[in-house]
């Protein structure tokens, strides 16, 4: 996918993600470029980089969004443009983000089903100087072969000063008819200036039997916000 593809896909996605744009209180984005694309912990560029972008509506609790992602898959597809309308509320305390998600692959070769249903739970809290996440996602039907699976995934997020963050994730995911594997991260997010920031981060897997897309990677992303 061109850039500027890309970028025309984040604006028009962004946009229509949430219909009450006349009512909304916050737009935000993001563009940036990565030494490679990874997705659920694993490799979707062929180790090669990737140039990415966001955008994200708020109208009160509810938002609209959309990431957009140039990509490289064994069944041809170029990119992953992932949409999404959400709810954030607060409940005892704890933080919650709840959103259905439609993903995605454009460029896929005929006959494989590249468009597919998700939907998340986020759940949220800071735990003494750890900020904590836990997500569970779940697919019905998911890209090619895969119908039903879960993505299961507990984050935590400890700030090194004022401008850096480290973090560590651990997920499994289940599926039949796709590929059973455990994932997991750990890397550090440092603020160059308000809306510059690099992110440096290990990836791995313990399905390195799957393919090179399993294996660990060290990856690098240069971001820049509005």
């Amino acid at each position: 996918m061109r850039i500027s593809n890309l970028l025309a896909a984040i604006i028009t996605a962004g946009t229509a993600a949430l219909p009450a744009v006349a009512t909304a209180q916050d737009f935000s984005g993001q563009i940036g470029v990565a030494s490679q694309y990874v997705g659920k912990g694993l490799g979707k560029s062929a180790e090669d980089p990737s140039v990415f972008g966001s955008a994200e509506i708020e109208a009160g609790q509810f938002y609209g969004s959309v990431f957009v992602s140039t990509a490289k898959l064994s069944q041809g597809s170029d990119s992953e443009i992932v949409s999404a309308i959400g709810y954030r509320p607060e409940v005892a305390g704890f933080d919650l983000d709840l959103s259905v998600i439609n993903r995605e692959l454009p460029g896929t070769r005929a006959g494989v089903d590249a468009n597919y249903m998700e939907y998340q739970a986020d759940i949220s809290r800071k735990l003494g100087p750890v900020a904590t996440r836990l997500r569970v996602n779940y697919t019905p039907d998911g890209f090619a072969a895969t119908q039903e699976a879960w993505w299961v995934e507990a984050q935590g997020t400890i700030a090194l000063d004022g401008k850096t963050k480290a973090s560590a994730a651990l997920a499994e995911r289940s599926a039949d008819g796709g590929a059973e594997y455990v994932a997991w991260n750990v890397g550090v997010k440092r603020k160059l200036t308000d809306r510059i920031a690099l992110d440096v981060r290990w990836f791995d897997t313990d399905g390195h039997s799957y393919g090179e897309a399993y294996d660990g990677r060290l990856v690098g992303a240069l971001s820049f916000s509005f």
